[in-house]
């Protein structure tokens, strides 16, 4: 668990009202989700919707975001590839991966991005934790890693390890899009088609991979337990979808 209370952690300075969470079933497609996104995030600007986490899967696909190299495409014809306003590198999004959206009014809570992709990492290791993986972050590569002991060393004695976490976000006027993808179970041979995030020398892991057999519903429950734990209380729509 974390070591300070939500309110010392991230945010919360004045009352916040609880965050919407809105889990959606099946496969959602990534033009629409982007449009769904952008558009709520608009009308959180505006003051006539509430924050909203999102969670989705989506088909096998491949996103480019701002700092994408295209030396870092390696097999461009293996899946789709989308550009999108989302900061980092390529990345790969796909069934058994939770992405979750995260659409937050950092004006009524701290404007820092820098402490806000902090929370987020923040968000990801306390999930984590409460399935017994230890996540971690690394200074200059976004995003949560796993030590891998029974991997060898990297050819320069650096001990091996894995990312299973990935962010990617985008602030608009102070309200964030895009957001965060862990590893459930997804295919992760789809990795070879790219530089992940245009790191090289580690790997790609997910919580299967790890010997933790979990369903995506079953951690669904950690990540809305842990959010709470970061940013404060959420409360769910009356009917789930975007």
């Amino acid at each position: 668990m974390l070591d300070k209370p939500a309110s010392q952690t991230f945010f919360p300075t004045t009352e916040i009202e609880p965050v919407e969470w809105v889990v959606s079933g099946g496969l959602t497609d990534y033009e629409l989700a982007v449009a769904a996104m952008e558009e709520h995030a608009a009308r959180i600007r505006e003051g006539s919707a509430p924050e909203r986490v999102w969670l989705v899967e989506h088909p096998p696909l491949y996103t480019a975001g701002t700092s994408a190299k295209i030396a870092d495409l390696i097999d461009a014809d293996r899946l789709p590839v989308f550009q999108t306003g989302r900061g980092g590198e390529y990345t790969y999004h796909g069934p058994g991966q939770r992405v979750v959206y995260v659409m937050l009014d950092l004006k009524r809570r701290r404007e820092d991005v820098r402490a806000f992709v902090g929370a987020l990492e923040a968000w990801l290791i306390e999930a984590l934790a409460r399935v017994n993986v230890r996540g971690e972050v690394r200074d200059g590569r976004v995003g949560v890693w796993v030590a891998r002991p029974d991997k060898p060393p990297l050819p320069d004695g650096t001990p091996a390890e894995d990312k299973i976490a990935a962010i990617g976000i985008r602030l608009r006027r102070w309200v964030s899009f895009h957001g965060i993808a862990i590893n459930i179970e997804p295919d992760l041979s789809n990795y070879g088609g790219i530089v992940p995030c245009g790191i090289r020398g580690h790997g790609v892991t997910s919580l299967v991979d790890l010997g933790l057999p979990i369903t995506m519903p079953e951690f669904d429950l950690h990540l809305k337990a842990a959010f709470a734990e970061v940013f404060g209380p959420v409360n769910e729509p009356a009917q789930t979808g975007a």
